[in-house]
């Protein structure tokens, strides 16, 4: 297994999560998270209804800011919220997010309808 950059919890900065989380797509992936956990990438690229390489950005931008764990398994790529990270660094940020999520982004994961927004 092998663990890719990510920042330590202490080094999260709220205006980097605040901006991965602003964007439809990432915030969808969040939720997924937080409501199946880990993930392989290509299960959740594959429900997000947009290419691979834009899929990936969109990882890329949330483990920079400190929102997900990337790791790497042979060739599979896993996902997961850092919820710890998160809540010690910003007590309750993540869930009040969640929470107010506009519950049009919700059901079925369906990303199709916002990702022109």
């Amino acid at each position: 297994m092998r663990l890719l950059p990510h920042p330590a919890t202490e080094d999260i900065q709220l205006t980097e999560v605040l901006r991965a989380l602003s964007d439809p797509v990432r915030l969808e992936i969040v939720i997924r998270l937080s409501e199946c956990g880990e993930m392989t990438c290509g299960e959740a690229g594959d429900a997000l209804g947009v290419h691979k390489s834009t899929a990936s950005h969109h990882y890329r931008a949330l483990r920079e800011a400190g929102v997900i764990m990337s790791k790497q398994e042979g060739r599979l790529k896993y996902i997961s919220l850092r919820r710890d990270a998160l809540d010690a660094r910003f007590p309750g940020l993540l869930g009040s997010i969640l929470s107010a999520t506009p519950s049009a982004l919700r059901p079925g994961f369906g990303i199709e309808a916002h990702a022109g927004s």
